[in-house]
């Protein structure tokens, strides 16, 4: 078990363990957003920046199927940051907001020599998708094309430059095909941390192993921050899925089955 996963564990309460806290039809997430932790400022503008820090918590708010309806933010900011710097920050936050139909309603800004950003959503939903829902023989999958944003980070940290479009940049979420399949899919969740490591919580927690269907390489499975989901359901509903999936214009990877085949994960852990 490593350090994170520890530390989530000495928390023993029945709304830890899915991407947010579902209580009566409200979903509650939280998600941190951290300069030279998450990103560099040489990497982003500041209104990269402010959108990215929603759309990562707005990605948990999609994984559950829920409606995010309010927002609070915390911002630490550093001294030296000027009044224009503070206006590009606040019209990402506001732009990503406006697009959700989600209101700011509060927060908290402090002085820190860096730039931090805690963001908390509050949504609702009448048909959570949980992590927990699956069984063997169960037919895994992944929306989208994955290893893009493992490939702009490297870039990023020898120097380089990415495209305005990357994934490491402007997250695409898939809120329109969770919609249209939340009735067939049993377990789901948002690919944060890689593939693999995102499937090895997925199944422990099912208490469920994997059979491959195709052989996926380190670079697309160990490749975080990609933000797809991963999704759990039965063979018989894959023409369904797949029928939904197009209707809602999202790539559907139908990668592996559940089985009691041992999973162990290859990838290096993403936080410590």
């Amino acid at each position: 078990m490593n350090l994170e996963n520890y530390f989530i564990s000495l928390f023993n309460n029945k709304h830890i363990g899915d991407d947010a806290a579902v209580i009566d039809d409200f979903v509650y997430s939280k998600d941190a957003f951290f300069e030279d932790v998450h990103f560099k400022k040489e990497w982003m503008s500041y209104y990269q920046i402010a959108k990215k820090a929603m759309l990562v918590n707005i990605s948990d708010v999609v994984a559950m199927n829920a409606k995010p309806c309010y927002v609070l933010l915390s911002v630490a900011m550093p001294g030296s940051m000027t009044k224009k710097e503070m206006q590009e920050l606040a019209n990402g936050f506001k732009d990503v907001a406006k697009c959700y139909n989600i209101e700011i309603i509060g927060g908290d800004t402090i002085s820190n020599t860096k730039l931090d950003i805690t963001i908390t959503v509050i949504s609702q939903t009448k048909k959570p998708l949980l992590r927990k829902g699956i069984r063997e023989g169960h037919c895994l999958a992944h929306t989208g094309d994955l290893g893009r944003s493992a490939k702009d980070l490297k870039k990023l940290f020898n120097g380089g430059k990415i495209h305005q479009k990357s994934k490491f940049v402007n997250i695409v979420l898939r809120e329109a095909f969770v919609e249209r399949t939340a009735r067939y899919l049993k377990a789901g969740m948002d690919i944060s941390d890689g593939l693999f490591s995102d499937l090895d919580k997925i199944l422990k927690i099912n208490g469920q192993g994997i059979r491959f269907l195709e052989k996926i390489p380190r670079s697309r499975g160990c490749s975080g921050e990609e933000y797809e989901m991963l999704v759990a359901f039965d063979k018989r509903d894959k023409k369904a899925v797949l029928r939904r999936a197009k209707q809602s214009r999202t790539k559907l990877t139908c990668f592996a089955v559940a089985s009691r085949n041992r999973y162990t994960n290859r990838c290096q852990a993403h936080h410590f």
